[in-house]
């Protein structure tokens, strides 16, 4: 099984809440046996979607490649406003260009959802990716995390036990889910 965790925050530090999230996802998964890839949307030079162009960019074929490649996914990002980041949602836009393929989009995949903010909003960010999992024939997991910053990070400043095993429970029901045939 391949599994895909994509990060649509902006940050690029290794020490940012999405890195380090990022990161204990992937290792979880692997601990699982499952193959794991992080896709950062900052670092992935997708440009802003525009459908008229002649030619599909390059970073937009890989990222179409990679997101329709695996058998789950995992999206995180902070709370930017209400909703998910901006980029996070231009990037999902263009898999419009999968649309006329035999399985568009990202039909049958579980997605479990991730969200953080400083203050209890996170499930508005949780819910404007859960809309758009599923406007593309996504299979978006009964259980998300969101996370209040501030009760995210223990002394040490790593993950607080209590994510961590929220985490857990969101890889579990991933990886142990049901079967979806793709059709």
């Amino acid at each position: 099984m391949k599994a895909l965790i994509y990060n649509g925050a902006l940050e690029r530090r290794s020490s940012s809440t999405a890195s380090k999230i990022s990161e204990f996802l992937k290792q979880d998964l692997e601990n699982k046996g499952v193959e794991a890839q992080i896709f950062n949307v900052a670092d992935s030079g997708i440009p802003l979607f525009d459908f008229t162009l002649n030619s599909t960019p390059k970073s937009v074929e890989i990222m179409n490649h990679t997101f329709r490649s695996v058998d789950m996914q995992i999206w995180l990002t902070p709370l930017y406003h209400g909703s998910m980041t901006g980029v996070m949602k231009n990037c999902l836009d263009w898999l419009e260009f999968s649309a006329k393929m035999p399985q568009p989009y990202l039909s049958g995949q579980r997605v479990g959802l991730v969200c953080w903010a400083d203050g209890v909003q996170a499930m508005q960010g949780i819910n404007a990716m859960d809309a758009v999992a599923k406007s593309l024939r996504a299979w978006t997991l009964p259980y998300a995390v969101p996370i209040q910053k501030l009760e995210f990070y223990n002394e040490e400043f790593e993950i607080a036990q209590k994510y961590q095993e929220r985490f857990r429970i969101l890889n579990n029901l991933l990886v142990d889910g049901p079967v979806i045939t793709k059709n």
